[in-house]
């Protein structure tokens, strides 16, 4: 599913932060927590799988395509149709409802169903998550755990192949840590979507198959990028 082959990527600035990955292989369908310190690369290795960043040189290719060789617009496209991404500060807009939040991002790339039939899915994952009550609620009118399960339905609206969540426990109490980390492996299960999320809470980790320690592949090159626990 997941393939970095080579890559090398720095920031801009003359003393910009730089990551060299030698090679990472995911497998389709793996639940991967990503851990390390903080300033090491994890979420800078989200924004290239994702295509929000592009590497200086090397490979990254998700599924059959690599995102590295294609623009910027068709990363977009490639992102918004493909892979599902959830933050740490849940990236919601209050001046929509909950429902137009989870329908965002084909506000952004027209897509070829129509709107209704979109709405019907976001309705269909609020319900799952328990919140198709607050539909047409605005997100500030919603708990901080409430507003998380508003950004995983919108990040499982394409049903994407790819699933990456960036510290999306972070402003949660421990309770609505895990109950996040269950709808996103739930959420992954139901859509076959490979999962890889960046955590710093290690009572999180036994929720997954595999652990990767970015340190691991930027220092020592391993061939194969997960590790199971």
């Amino acid at each position: 599913m997941i393939d970095l082959s080579k890559v090398e990527f720095r920031y801009p600035s003359k003393e910009g932060f730089q990551l060299q990955i030698p090679r990472l292989s995911v497998a389709a369908g793996d639940r991967v927590a990503v851990v390390g310190p903080s300033g090491s690369g994890k979420t800078t290795l989200l924004g290239l799988l994702s295509g929000i960043l592009r590497p200086g040189s090397g490979g990254v290719r998700i599924g059959e395509v690599d995102l590295a060789g294609l623009d910027e617009r068709r990363r977009r496209l490639f992102r918004i149709r493909h892979i599902g991404q959830v933050f740490q500060t849940f990236e919601l807009l209050n001046y929509l409802s909950v429902a137009e939040n989870v329908m965002l991002p084909y506000f952004i790339d027209k897509a070829d169903a129509s709107r209704q039939q979109l709405r019907t899915r976001a309705l269909e994952l609020l319900h799952d998550v328990g919140l198709e009550s607050k539909a047409s609620a605005r997100p500030g009118e919603l708990s901080q755990g409430e507003q998380q399960r508003v950004a995983v339905c919108r990040a499982m609206l394409n049903q994407p192949a790819l699933l990456l969540a960036d510290e999306p426990t972070g402003n949660l109490d421990q309770a609505n840590k895990q109950n996040v980390v269950d709808l996103l492996l739930e959420q992954a299960n139901r859509n076959q979507s490979t999962l890889l999320m960046v955590t710093h809470d290690h009572s999180l980790l036994a929720s997954f198959s595999t652990v990767l320690d970015i340190r691991s592949i930027v220092e020592d090159g391993q061939t194969e990028g997960t590790e199971a626990i």
